[in-house]
C-alpha cells in the first residue's frame, strides 16, 4: 500500500490530453504521485503530435500506449481528472473529480498541440501543489 496520492487522467481516446497530463505529472512530481491514464474508447497509438510536443519539453512519451478505462483504475485513484469523456467515467463516493475543459489535439499539428500542452502543464502544476507536493523544476 502506498502513501502516495494516485491521480487518474481520462479522455476518450487516451491518445493526447490524458497522456500529456500523465507524463507531466510523472515528470513534475518527481515520482511522488502515482499516475494513471486511460480512455473510454482508446485508439491504437498515442498522437504523434503530442509525442513531439512533449519531446520538446524533454519528456519522452514514445513508448506509451493508450489504455482502456477500468473500474479498478477509478477505485484505485484519489483524484480522477476527466478531459472530455463525460458520463463514461464511473463515480465513486470519496473521490475527488475534476473536469478539465481542454481542446482535443486530435487532427491538429504540433503548433496547435503546443498550446494545449502548455495549458496542461499549468493545470498539472496547480494539481501537484493542491496535493501538497513540491513541483520539480526543470
Amino acid at each position: 500500500m502506498s502513501d502516495k496520492p494516485t491521480v487518474l487522467f481520462v479522455c476518450v481516446h487516451n491518445a493526447g490530453r490524458s497522456q500529456m497530463a500523465a507524463a507531466y505529472l510523472q515528470h513534475l512530481s518527481g515520482g511522488r504521485i502515482e499516475v494513471l491514464s486511460a480512455g473510454s474508447a482508446p485508439t491504437d497509438q498515442v498522437n504523434p503530435a503530442a509525442v513531439q510536443a512533449m519531446a520538446e519539453e524533454g519528456i519522452d512519451m514514445s513508448a506509451e500506449k493508450p489504455k482502456l478505462l477500468s473500474d479498478a483504475a477509478v477505485r484505485a485513484s484519489d483524484v480522477v481528472i476527466t478531459m472530455g469523456c463525460g458520463d463514461t467515467c464511473p463515480i465513486y463516493p470519496g473521490k475527488r473529480y475534476e473536469d478539465w475543459e481542454l481542446e482535443d489535439p486530435a487532427g491538429q499539428g504540433v503548433d496547435g498541440v503546443r498550446i494545449i500542452r502548455d495549458q496542461i502543464r499549468q493545470r498539472v502544476t496547480a494539481l501537484i501543489e493542491s496535493l501538497g507536493q513540491p513541483v520539480t523544476t526543470d
